[in-house]
């Protein structure tokens, strides 16, 4: 993928050196939709950064002042059929929560998708417990566009059933960005480094 610098940040491919940061916010995920990519050690972050190095979709977050990748962002993939659609989402180590981090990382990752993948729809599924991803959704300009009742299930009560969640849509199209988002590069002090495309390394 290509490397894309923000003011704070840069999104990058995973690589193995981040293993300890990864490890540091999966060993203990805050959002249900992540407790299966829970990490035992630090042997299991490393196994997990080299299969996230060759997934294009998994894009890390670093921020430049601490040097620390600080959570991480998927979509973008590979469009679904014809339509040219795709879903993203994003999970932020909650100690640097609350600073802008995610909205600045979603909006580079949604500008780079409508603008350099040529996206045309992008949608983001979340759970409806969990406000603080709404609130991101709204802020980048998606629209609920409906809810699903019972729609998915991360974990089990103490008889061993499934507890179902309601899930919501959000979704915002490449006409309605690039109407509402031309001052993107002066909000986030956005470049996308030119001739930065990168291959991920092997396991």
């Amino acid at each position: 993928m290509q490397i894309i610098e923000t003011k704070h940040l840069i999104l990058r491919p995973f690589q193995e050196g981040d293993a300890a940061d990864l490890f540091a916010y999966l060993r203990a995920p805050t959002a249900r939709c992540f407790l299966s990519l829970k990490l035992a050690d630090l042997a299991e972050a490393e196994i997990e950064v080299r299969r996230r190095a060759l997934d294009e979709g998994c894009v890390a977050i670093y921020l430049k002042q601490t040097g620390q990748v600080i959570g991480d962002l998927f979509g973008g993939a590979g469009g679904e059929d014809e339509d040219e659609t795709t879903s993203v989402g994003w999970n932020l180590n909650p100690q640097f929560g609350g600073q802008g981090y995610a909205f600045e990382a979603a909006r580079a990752l949604l500008d780079h998708l409508f603008r350099a993948k040529g996206f045309r729809r992008i949608y983001a599924y979340v759970e409806d417990h969990n406000k603080p991803s709404q609130r991101l959704c709204e802020k980048l300009g998606m629209r609920r566009e409906g809810v699903f009742i019972e729609f998915v299930s991360f974990t089990n009560d103490d008889a061993g059933n499934p507890i179902y969640e309601n899930t919501m849509q959000y979704a915002i199209l490449r006409r309605e960005w690039m109407s509402g988002a031309s001052a993107i590069g002066q909000l986030l002090g956005m470049t996308g480094l030119a001739g930065t495309e990168t291959s991920s390394s092997g396991t």
